[in-house]
């Protein structure tokens, strides 16, 4: 096998390196150094695939080392990293709650073995995926972490029950049959469609948002951007079918 085989494999083998470092973060508390590792995460995440389609380096391993990787990156990390919050915040272990967040982590592995046999999503997705679920608990993570003084955050921190029920909701994205569009490169298929122009001037919006919305972080950015995402494509699942 020649080096350039090995390329794409070694991208991902990066993204499941930053995640196992985010989740020694996040035990020590430090849910925004965790998050940036998770973003670093997704950037290697999204180019392994590139390099293998440029490289022509398809193999089952690499298949099987990036499921691997995300459900470290993209499952276990933002289980932790809600958790940690929620301990943060004065939630002691004895409240059940405490433990509710722990469901993504299992519902990103149920949905990452769904996604490896369903010949259905080679372009597209049915439910969450998992790096858009693991951004917006990452997040939210940061946000509340460093501006606790924001009116999102004192929303967060002031109730026991919001942590988890957004942990419950993803959980049950994960695993739904809502059809998700990809922003992956395809061959064959259209750069930009109406789903991701739509897309990108919510993204716009939301990098508006953040910058402008008095005591916010830039952490807003993404989490409004993925939350509007999953809305974007539950609206187009109600208007019918689409290309």
């Amino acid at each position: 096998m020649t080096l350039k085989k090995h390329i794409p494999n070694t991208i991902t083998a990066m993204n499941l390196l930053c995640g196992v470092i985010a989740v020694i973060f996040t035990f020590s508390g430090r849910l925004d150094i965790a998050f940036y590792l998770m973003l670093l995460a997704a950037v290697f995440d999204f180019c392994d695939g590139l390099a293998a389609r440029a490289l022509g380096a398809y193999s089952p391993m690499g298949k099987e080392l990036d499921s691997l990787s995300d459900m470290v990156s993209f499952g276990v990390l933002p289980a932790l990293m809600l958790h940690t919050l929620m301990r943060q915040s004065g939630c002691p272990l004895s409240c059940p709650l405490v433990w509710v967040p722990l469901l993504i982590a299992v519902f990103s592995g149920l949905r990452l073995a769904k996604f490896n046999i369903d010949e259905r999503q080679t372009c597209s997705f049915i439910g969450l995926a998992t790096p858009a679920c693991a951004i917006i608990c990452g997040s939210l993570a940061c946000l509340v972490t460093l501006r606790s003084e924001f009116f999102l955050s004192q929303w967060v921190l002031s109730s026991a029950w919001v942590i988890p029920a957004l942990a419950v909701v993803l959980s049950l994205l994960l695993v739904s049959e809502i059809p998700m569009f990809s922003m992956k490169i395809a061959p064959g298929h259209k750069l930009l469609n109406a789903p991701r122009v739509i897309f990108l001037i919510l993204a716009l919006a939301s990098l508006v948002a953040a910058l402008l919305i008095p005591g916010a972080h830039w952490s807003l950015f993404p989490l409004l951007t993925f939350v509007g995402y999953i809305l974007l494509n539950v609206i187009l699942l109600l208007a019918g079918p689409r290309e």
